[in-house]
């Protein structure tokens, strides 16, 4: 009987192993998947526009970039391809991708599937510190280190908060968000009361919107080494936010000391979320749906989830931005696009049977 019973859990332990590798290996194709429909679709992006540019000449100008080619294009070609395409379409992975794995990280770390990177107040805050700096008339660069330093800025007032505050550390931290949230989004109406209805409220309405309109690549030289670090932290402590969502004593007894981990997450996230809303405005739901849909196809297991969030995040972005510039002559705000997109979709997994 005892070797009967010790060959059945021996048996249904091979078949969990093998069940854990079968979804793996999806997984992985998934994320090859989506890594290649990425580059395609940068690939293809890059060609695209008013002013459309030939497959050979795009890839001639690039190769020129290295190795010298005879020129085949003209001057208005070049400046088209390198100070507006180009790095209009690197901002839009870089965003995508930052928004997606914040978002991701942010989830995991609450415990919430409904946490969005601008949860604890980063967006209201940067959405402050942009409009305070058009009202003083400033140029772009500083609008966007304004909005940069007020993001951070708003959070840091939320994790002092909820320092002081008692009752469950991660519930008071998701309210004093949404309180700071909310001072912020009245600070900035009052904002837009008093500027100039001809020449300052439509810029802060329009940054508001969240644009990709502008996109130079000193913007995308500055925030990269921010973006990058964030990344690559969330993505080195992927298989810890795992350990996260089992909750504070279950990482205790694994070794993993939740409160550490839980700030580096929080911090890095937050960083990427100010990097990215400083450069391009308010742009909402992507880091809410954009991590729900990659559970759906990877499953919830971080390892996966977060490489799996940066691609599918910069490509969806991407795809809005191409419609943003491409559906009609005058360009749409890329933040108009993402909620049409995202709200819809949102209340589909919501409805859905099988919890979110």
């Amino acid at each position: 009987m005892q070797t009967q019973s010790a060959e059945k859990k021996h048996g249904k332990e091979v078949e969990v192993c093998k069940r854990r590798s079968k979804l793996s290996t999806h997984a992985d194709v998934i994320i090859l998947g989506l890594a290649i429909f990425m580059v395609m679709l940068a690939a293809i992006s890059l060609m695209l526009g008013r002013y459309p540019i030939d497959p050979g000449q795009a890839v001639a100008m690039l190769i020129n970039c290295v190795i010298p080619l005879d020129v085949t294009w003209t001057e208005q070609q070049s400046t088209l391809f390198f100070n507006v395409r180009l790095p209009r379409i690197l901002l839009a992975l870089m965003v995508g991708c930052c928004l997606s794995v914040a978002g991701a990280a942010y989830q995991g770390t609450f415990q919430n599937p409904l946490v969005s990177p601008d949860i604890l107040g980063a967006s209201q805050g940067a959405a402050f510190g942009a409009a305070i700096a058009i009202l003083l008339g400033f140029t772009a660069a500083v609008v966007s280190v304004s909005a940069f330093c007020f993001a951070l800025l708003t959070v840091l007032i939320v994790l002092l908060i909820s320092a002081r505050a008692k009752g469950n550390h991660m519930m008071v931290i998701v309210l004093a968000g949404v309180m700071v949230s909310s001072l912020f989004q009245a600070a900035v109406s009052y904002c837009k009361l008093v500027a100039d209805p001809s020449d300052e409220l439509a810029d802060i309405t329009y940054w508001l919107m969240g644009s990709l309109t502008g996109a130079k690549m000193s913007q995308v030289a500055t925030v990269f080494p921010i973006l990058f670090i964030g990344c690559a932290v969330l993505f080195a402590l992927r298989w810890r936010i795992n350990i996260l969502t089992m909750g504070d004593d279950e990482a205790s007894t694994m070794g993993v000391n939740a409160r550490r981990i839980r700030i580096v997450v929080i911090v890095s996230a937050t960083f990427l979320t100010a990097a990215c809303v400083s450069v391009t405005g308010m742009i909402g739901w992507v880091g809410l749906v954009i991590p729900h849909l990659c559970r759906m196809l990877v499953g919830a297991d971080y390892r996966k989830l977060i490489p799996a969030s940066m691609l599918m995040g910069a490509g969806f972005l991407l795809l809005v931005d191409d419609i943003a510039r491409l559906a009609t002559t005058a360009e749409i705000p890329i933040g108009i696009l993402t909620a049409f997109v995202g709200a819809p979709f949102f209340l589909y997994l919501i409805t859905r049977r099988k919890r979110i």
